[in-house]
Order: C-alpha cells, then structure tokens, then sequence
C-alpha cells in the first residue's frame, strides 16, 4: 500500500465570500490520482476565521471522519472511479460546504482473450439486436429503432422466430433479461422499462429510470437487475420495483470505458459488449475494475463476407451464456450469424 504525501495532492481551495462568512476560508487537500487498494488522502485546512465547531468529511456520501480534519481513506471501499469528497465545516450559527474529487484507477491491466469459434448458426440478419439472453434451450432477443422493436423467442439451431411482439412505435427498444419467469425490457431515451411474462409475451407492467438518462444493457444476478446507460457506470436496481439503489463507475488501470452497451453476468463477472466496438469487456461488479477484453473484430469479419455491413452501426452487440452447458453466445446488429465461442487467455 502507498500513502500519497500530502505535498503531491491536488489543491481545491474554495473561499467564502459573503458579507456574514468573508472571515472563513476554507481547503480540500485530495489525493487527484490513486490506485485500487491504495490508500487516498483528504485534508481539510482552516486558512482563516475563527475556530470552527467541527467537519464532516465526506466521500460519495459515506461518512469518512469523526473528530479529525485528515483521513487516509481505503480506496477498495469505494470501487474505481471518480468520487466526490466533501466537506461540511459547522461554525456559529452557519456551515459552508466545498467539494474536491479523488479518480482511482485499476491496479492492474486488463487481461487480454483470444477467442476459438465452437458453433456457428443463422441469424436474422433483419435484427438490429440489442439484447440476447439464452433460457430453456431458447434464445430471447430485443431489437431496436423506433417502428421496428421487437421481442423474440429464437430457435438457436435454425435462426426461427417462433414467437414475436411488437414494442409501440414511439419506443426505441433496448436490451433485456429474464428474472423469475418475466422478461424486463429497456427503452433507450424514453427513460421507461417494460415487464412481460416469460411464456405468453404479455405485458405485466412498467417501469422509470430515475437516475441513470438512458436504458442500453440489462442482465441480473440472484437478487438485483443490472443496468447500462451508454456511460461508464453500471447500475444495479431493486428486482421487486426497479428502483437504482446504486452504480459502479468501470475503469481500466488507465481511464475510464464509457458507451457500455449489451451486458451478460457469467460466472460472477459482467461481460459486456462497447458501443461501436467489436469486443467483450470482463468487469468485476464489486469494484468496476476491467478485468479482461476480447477482441472479436474477427466475428465482423466472418459476417461481412457474405453480406454488406455498415462500418459504424452492424457492430458487434449481443451476449447470451447457457450456464448449465458453458456456452457463450454472441452476434450483432444485422449480423446473418450467431457464433458460440470459447474465450482463451492469452
């Protein structure tokens, strides 16, 4: 563990300047940069006035502080990111608040996968696919752009949609999960997510985004939703009634991955699809740390041949896993084939 010193922080010194608080002035002393696992420094200075009652010092939200004005934080309680500190200082009768920031960064580069073809088979090259999840020996699959999103029960081996509805016109649709026998499925600028049931396709009911813009990506684990938006965070909403309860922000041991699209939880860990790339990410869900890529510009390759793709919008998207057989799924927008593949650490 290293303890960043205090002569290397980045300085964020804020200064009253109202008539009734002219006499204080305050500093936030923050580590600017660290490392998972390491330890992240705050201070907070007193530049001028008289003694103050006491200060909160905050980060996220999360009392850091009792008594004291300086605190070396364990970065591992707060994932990576970038986080806001604060620092709420009481005086007579009045309190003033000012704000720094602490970025911590992965401790270690992502691990890098080669991939090995298992299966191929067809696809609707017709589906602009924006979420894929495999239940019960079928594939489920969402589609997008307004007028023309649906949702579907797939074959896997032949590529037909047996069964198939509609999402209204007004809506862009997004990406999906089954959880508990029902479908919930993402809209992308509507900030509205829909329920289905499993067998029939019927609409159970709605629901709003309340924090996160958009809806990109959905997946779950035994008790929560899991949600992208398009930005570098990853939220996990309560199953029951999908309110965000909270979000991990994803970074590399470098800077931060936005446009995160299409996700799937395998094995305890996110995989998910980038915006406009053609690769896999492999994100701890406790941290947000990316612990893995794949590069799958391959698969792109195999497709183009035999059918024109747009360069920008056919991308990769789509990843669905058959946990009882250890099988990885994956295609894209427009893509006339499906591929099952083995990843392979390099």
């Amino acid at each position: 563990m290293r303890i960043y010193s205090y002569l290397a922080l980045a300085l964020s010194i804020v200064t009253i300047t109202s008539c009734s608080q002219s006499d204080y002035q305050f500093k936030l002393n923050t580590s600017k940069k660290t490392t998972l696992g390491d330890k992240a420094a705050i201070k907070f200075e007193q530049l001028k006035g008289d003694k103050i009652d006491s200060v909160h010092l905050f980060v996220q939200k999360k009392r850091v502080n009792k008594t004291e004005t300086s605190v070396n934080i364990n970065t591992t309680d707060f994932g990576v990111g970038k986080h806001e500190v604060t620092a709420l200082a009481f005086y007579p009768k009045k309190s003033k608040k000012i704000t720094a920031a602490i970025e911590v960064l992965a401790q270690n580069a992502p691990a890098v996968y080669s991939y090995k073809i298992i299966n191929t088979y067809p696809h609707d090259k017709d589906a602009y696919t924006q979420g894929l999840e495999f239940k019960n020996d079928f594939l489920y699959e969402t589609t997008g752009r307004k007028g023309e999103s649906t949702l579907r029960k797939v074959d896997l081996k032949t590529g037909e949609v047996i069964q198939k509805i509609d999402l209204d016109k007004k809506y862009f649709g997004e990406g999906m999960t089954i959880f508990n026998n029902k479908i919930y499925w993402l809209t992308w600028q509507s900030r509205k997510g829909f329920i289905y049931d499993l067998e029939t396709f019927k609409q159970l009911g709605e629901f709003d985004y309340k924090n996160s813009n958009q809806g990109w990506g959905l997946t779950h684990n035994d008790t929560e939703l899991i949600k992208s938006d398009g930005t570098n965070k990853i939220w996990f909403l309560n199953a029951k009634n999908q309110a965000e309860k909270r979000n991990i922000q994803v970074y590399t041991n470098k800077y931060a991955i936005d446009n995160l699209n299409e996700i799937e939880l395998i094995n305890g860990k996110i995989y998910a699809n980038k915006w406009q790339q053609n690769s896999i990410l492999i994100i701890n869900p406790k941290t947000g740390a990316v612990d893995g890529v794949a590069n799958l510009n391959g698969l792109k390759d195999i497709v183009a041949k035999n059918q024109t793709l747009d360069a920008n919008d056919d991308v990769l998207n789509g990843i669905a896993y058959d946990k009882e057989n250890n099988r990885l799924f994956v295609t894209g927008k427009h893509w006339g084939k499906l591929f099952e593949i083995e990843l392979i650490k390099k």
